[in-house]
C-alpha cells in the first residue's frame, strides 16, 4: 500500500493516547505503509522515523508562559518550526492530528499551516479543546456552542490554569479562526457522544465527522490471565474484589470520593476495593480499600481487571473509557456513573450505570452484579477482544486516510 501516514501526538507509547498512537504507527508498517511519528513531551526515542520536536525545558516555559498570559496553544516557536519542517521534508500524505496540547506545539499556527498548504488532515478528538478553544472537559458548560464563543469563564483554572487573566474568549476566537475554511480535514471522535458534542460545536461544525473507538491489545495484553499469586500477595481469599482504576481522591473529575463512599457503605459485606493509580499514597482510607498505586506495566493491569469481579468507574465526564474497553476485554463486567462516553461505548450486556452522583443506586447495581450466577463470561471476552481490538481501529483509520 503506497502510502505515507504522519502521526502528531504530546507523547509516544506511554498514556492513552501515546499507546494508541505507537498501534497504529505499528499497524501502518505492517500493511506496506510508511508511518512517521512526531511528539513533544517525555524521553527521547531512537527508534527510526520516530521525532521528538520539543525539548522538555522550552515546554515548561511554554506552560509557565500560558499560566501567566492565559494563553495555553501559541508560543513553542521553535519546536512549532521544527515539526513544520518535518512536514515538509516528509511530505506525508496524510497528517494524523491526536492530543497536541502539552504546550509543545502552536496549534493555531500548525493548524492554519495544513489548510494554507491543502495538507489532507485527520483531527482525531480524544478530550474537547480543539473545539472549546479552551478546556479538555467542559463538563455543564456550554459557552463553546454559542455563536459569541466562551469568555468569563466559570472554571478558569480548570479550564486553563492561568493565574491572572481570563483570555477564553481569545482563545475561543483563535481557534476558530484557525479552522475556518479547513475543508480538506476529517474530524474522528473517539465516542457517538464526542463525535455530537463536536458537531454541536461552533469551532468544528461543517466539518466531516465519524467515530472510530479506541483499541486495545486484545491479543497479548488484554485478556484473561492467572491471578492467584496477587490474591495471595494482598491475602485475598473468598472476598468478592471491586477494582477502581486511575484513583484520584482529590480530583472531583474523576470521582474518588465515591469510591471511599462505597467502602463506607460495604464495609460489612465479604468484599474488598482495590484502587489502582492513586499518587497520594498518604490518604487515611477505609481498611477493605487496598491502594495498589500506579502500575505502569499492562500486562500486570490486565492481572488485576481479571482477578477483579466487578469493575467501578465514578467519572464526571469522560470522552471514551479505556477502563471499560481494558476490563471487559479480561473478563470483568462494569458498572458506574454516567459519564458520557463509558455508557456509549461499553457492551450494554455486561455493564450498567446510574445517574452520574446516584450513590444509592450505584451501590444497589454493585451488590445485584456481584452475586449474579451462571455469567457468560467467555461471550464477553471473545465480544470484547473483537469489539476493542487494536487492528479494528486501524483498519478503520486507513479507510480513513484513503478517503477524499
Amino acid at each position: 500500500m503506497s502510502m505515507k501516514i504522519l502521526q502528531v501526538n504530546v507523547v509516544y507509547k506511554k498514556g492513552s493516547t501515546g499507546k494508541i498512537v505507537y498501534d497504529i504507527h505499528k499497524e501502518l508498517k505492517k500493511y506496506g505503509v510508511e508511518s512517521i511519528v512526531c511528539y513533544g513531551r517525555g524521553e527521547k526515542c531512537d527508534e527510526p522515523n520516530v521525532y521528538k520536536t520539543s525539548v522538555e525545558i522550552l515546554a515548561k516555559f511554554n506552560a509557565l508562559r500560558a499560566r501567566i498570559t492565559g494563553l495555553q496553544y501559541n508560543g513553542s516557536l521553535i519546536a512549532t518550526n521544527d515539526l513544520i519542517n518535518i512536514i515538509e521534508r516528509e511530505k506525508p500524505d496524510v497528517v494524523h492530528l491526536h492530543c497536541i496540547n502539552g504546550y509543545f506545539v502552536n496549534i493555531y499556527r500548525l493548524i492554519d499551516y495544513l489548510k494554507k498548504n491543502n495538507i489532507k488532515t485527520v483531527l482525531t478528538l480524544h478530550a474537547e479543546f480543539m473545539y472549546t478553544g479552551n478546556c479538555g472537559h467542559s463538563i455543564d458548560c456550554t459557552k463553546w456552542m454559542d455563536s459569541t464563543g466562551c469568555g468569563e469563564c466559570p472554571s478558569l483554572w480548570e479550564a486553563t490554569n492561568s493565574y491572572f487573566f481570563d483570555r477564553t474568549h481569545k482563545a475561543w476566537e483563535k481557534m476558530k479562526k484557525a479552522f475556518e475554511g479547513f475543508n480538506n480535514l476529517i474530524v474522528v471522535s473517539v465516542s457517538p457522544w464526542l463525535v455530537d458534542r463536536a458537531n454541536r460545536s461552533i469551532i468544528l461544525s461543517g466539518k466531516k465527522h465519524c467515530t472510530v473507538l479506541n483499541g486495545i491489545d486484545t491479543n497479548d495484553v488484554f485478556h484473561p490471565r492467572e491471578f492467584e499469586h496477587i490474591k495471595k500477595k494482598y491475602g485475598i481469599g473468598k472476598e468478592k474484589i471491586l477494582l477502581h482504576v486511575t484513583a484520584n481522591f482529590t480530583n472531583d473529575i474523576k470521582g474518588g470520593k465515591y469510591i471511599i463512599e462505597l467502602a463506607k457503605r460495604l464495609k460489612d459485606e465479604n468484599l474488598k476495593i482495590i484502587v489502582i493509580g492513586n499518587q497520594d499514597r498518604n490518604l487515611d482510607l477505609p481498611s477493605n480499600i487496598i491502594d495498589v498505586g500506579r502500575i505502569n506495566n499492562q500486562k500486570e493491569l490486565a492481572t488485576y481487571y481479571s482477578m477483579a469481579d466487578l469493575t467501578v468507574i465514578t467519572s464526571r465526564r469522560e470522552t471514551f473509557s479505556m477502563v471499560c474497553a481494558e476490563s471487559l476485554a479480561c473478563g470483568t463486567p462494569v458498572v458506574g456513573f454516567k459519564a458520557g462516553a463509558p455508557e456509549q461505548i461499553a457492551l450494554r450486556e455486561y455493564s450498567n450505570f446510574v445517574e452520574y452522583g446516584n450513590i444509592d443506586g450505584l451501590e444497589k447495581v454493585i451488590c445485584n452484579w456481584l452475586w449474579k450466577v451462571d455469567f457468560p463470561y467467555k461471550d464477553m471476552v471473545k465480544i470484547s477482544s473483537e469489539f476493542y481490538s487494536k487492528e479494528k481501529m486501524c483498519e478503520e483509520y486507513i479507510k480513513i486516510y484513503q478517503f477524499s
